[in-house]
């Protein structure tokens, strides 16, 4: 691969995981976690930016020497858990494609004025459009960046006119008033949790960047992807603080856009049409993408004909939303399943960093290790208070 090919692929990896993170839900999180917690929600977001850096650098580092999916990785950490992990991540993967896909109808509803089931049926088109191309992973990189890029630009202008209290939004990121652990791990498992962390990864090895003599380079692509997706955050959060501050409420059904509709009037509301499709299209592209990157690594058949299945992962996503909707329950039961993946996916990384077996004579940072361990113990504790509550509410 010459070095031009391989700088490309590894700014693409990046940019494919930091949009798969950023989705309807991540905009949504944002702007009602600024609403409640204002100018503290800066020390979320630094919390939550580190440990994101300390899971990520842990599971693509292993990827990376192992020179193997994680699934593979896994069943040979403990026989059939990349079964379960490639289960988790595909059920997951659909549950929340059906939202992207809801989200990208939602943005072209509000570009076009198009009934919001024909505009995901139009952008699901377009996601599919993608692995037609012969190289569809450049294709797939270079939509990523273009639409990060927009997705950034769009929301930086809004957060200028806005005009939010900066020197406020400094002091309490390092000195909040308000804590909340809920929104860190929240935070934290919507950006390296479920399918997102292992786009990244995933797109690595199918590029060929993968050994030892890789590492500097795959630690590079790893940190930019948490800093790409972190930006969006930070600039997402100054909007929303800067109107909050002006003692503006959020509309409850579409808060991240309320930011938009106060600065720029109608013309805000397709900015954040713009955004929320370009968040929504490219995190159904990184979902099916990553979904099926599984699913291949488990079966010769599919990875004979990834293209294929991704577009059916697309098709299904889109034709679920666009006759039977969002089934709730559905959703938040794989949700919360979708939360476990983390813990379960960076429990098992770990240990295969420590079996000579799968890394050689590799020697993993005892300090990344720790902050793997942290991010496993409180998702882990989370997810499984959020589970009982669901059974205990179904039962009840």
């Amino acid at each position: 691969m010459s070095n031009h090919n391989r700088r490309h692929a590894l700014i693409g990896a990046a940019f494919l995981m930091a949009t798969s993170a950023i989705g309807p839900g991540f905009l949504t999180q944002t702007a009602t976690f600024t609403e409640n917690l204002l100018a503290s929600f800066g020390f979320v977001i630094l919390i939550s930016i580190l440990l994101d850096i300390g899971a990520q650098l842990n599971i693509w580092r292993i990827i990376a020497v192992s020179e193997q999916p994680a699934q593979n990785i896994a069943n040979r950490v403990l026989p059939g858990a990349g079964y379960f992990l490639t289960l988790l991540i595909v059920m997951g993967g659909l549950a929340f494609n059906i939202g992207n896909v809801g989200g990208a109808g939602l943005g072209m509803n509000i570009l076009t004025g198009l009934s919001p089931e024909m505009g995901a049926i139009i952008s699901g088109c377009i996601a599919v459009g993608i692995f037609l191309f012969r190289e569809a992973g450049k294709t797939m990189d270079k939509f990523a960046q273009i639409m990060g890029f927009i997705m950034i630009a769009l929301t930086l202008y809004v957060a200028w006119q806005a005009n939010p209290p900066l020197e406020e939004a400094v002091y309490y990121t390092f000195l909040p008033v308000k804590l909340d652990a809920v929104a860190i791990v929240t935070l934290v498992g919507g950006t390296v949790g479920g399918y997102i962390t292992f786009a990244g990864a995933h797109r690595l090895l199918d590029a060929g960047i993968k050994g030892r003599a890789s590492l500097p380079e795959v630690n590079r692509s790893s940190v930019s992807a948490i800093l790409i997706a972190s930006v969006m955050r930070v600039v997402l959060f100054l909007a929303v603080l800067g109107v909050v501050s002006q003692g503006v409420k959020l509309n409850p059904e579409n808060p991240a856009a309320t930011p938009f509709q106060y600065i720029a009037g109608h013309g805000g509301w397709l900015l954040f049409g713009v955004v929320i499709w370009a968040a929504s299209i490219t995190s159904v592209i990184g979902a099916a993408y990553t979904s099926v990157s599984f699913l291949a690594g488990l079966s010769a058949t599919v990875k004979k004909n990834k293209n294929r299945w991704i577009i059916g992962f697309i098709l299904v996503s889109t034709f679920v939303l666009a006759t039977v909707g969002r089934p709730a329950q559905v959703l938040v039961f794989v949700g919360t399943l979708n939360g476990l993946i983390l813990p379960v996916s960076l429990g098992l990384i770990l240990l295969a960093a420590y079996r000579p077996d799968i890394v050689g004579d590799y020697r993993h940072p005892k300090w990344m290790a720790v902050c793997g361990l942290i991010v496993v113990v409180s998702m882990a504790l989370l997810s499984g208070i959020t589970l009982v509550k669901y059974i205990g509410g179904l039962l009840g």
